[in-house]
Parts: structure tokens; sequence; C-alpha cells
């Protein structure tokens, strides 16, 4: 993988990522964020749940305090984000959609305007 500029990956971030700290912090709390997603063969905790909690606390990290570590993981972020919005399903209530439950546990909601 070519090695991204960390302005580009973090701009990339901050447009995939349109839910707030405490916005995503609330989500994973409720029973919706917990109920979908892939889970390990333990059946515990999924990876996008696990995702979520990982970038609330990537917002509250300042800029110059960001690992290659967390820079790979707001890449990643970026990349599910993008790949997830491509699949909407048609036809279907968007607003209660296992869809957009998955992509606000990636700190992003479909439904948000600006």
């Amino acid at each position: 993988m070519a090695t991204e500029d960390p302005d580009t990956v973090r701009r990339e971030f901050g447009e995939a990522v349109n839910m707030t700290a405490g916005e995503l912090e609330k989500w994973l709390g409720s029973e919706e964020s917990q109920a979908v997603g892939q889970k390990g063969d333990d059946g515990g905790e999924s990876t996008g749940h696990a995702s979520g909690r990982r970038i609330v606390e990537l917002l509250r990290t300042k800029k110059d305090d960001l690992t290659d570590d967390d820079l790979a993981h707001m890449r990643k972020v970026h990349g599910y984000v993008q790949r997830h919005l491509a699949q909407e399903p048609r036809g279907e209530d968007v607003e209660t959609s296992k869809w957009r439950y998955s992509l606000m546990n990636w700190g992003h909601d479909p439904m948000k305007k600006g």
C-alpha cells in the first residue's frame, strides 16, 4: 500500500466520519449499535463496534499526537465508509436499516445533513 500524506488521510477521515465523538459514543451504547456487524468466533463485540470506539479516541486525539497506527485505522475507516455507501439498500427503510446502523458504528450517519 502506498504511503499517503498524513494531511490527506486526516482530510479523508474527516469527510467519512460525520458524527462527533459524543454522538458516536452515545450511539455505541445503544442496542441497535451492538446488534449489527460481524462478530468474532466468541460472539462478542463486532468489528464495526470496536472500530467505533477507536474512532471516538481518534476524534479526541490532537493532530500532532496521531501515530502511524492511528493513521492506518483512519485510512481503514475511510475505505470502509466509501465501500459501504456504495451498497445502499433499495426498497428498504434506510433510517432503521442494518446498513445505516453499521455505517454509524464506523462514525458515518448517512441520514445526517451537512
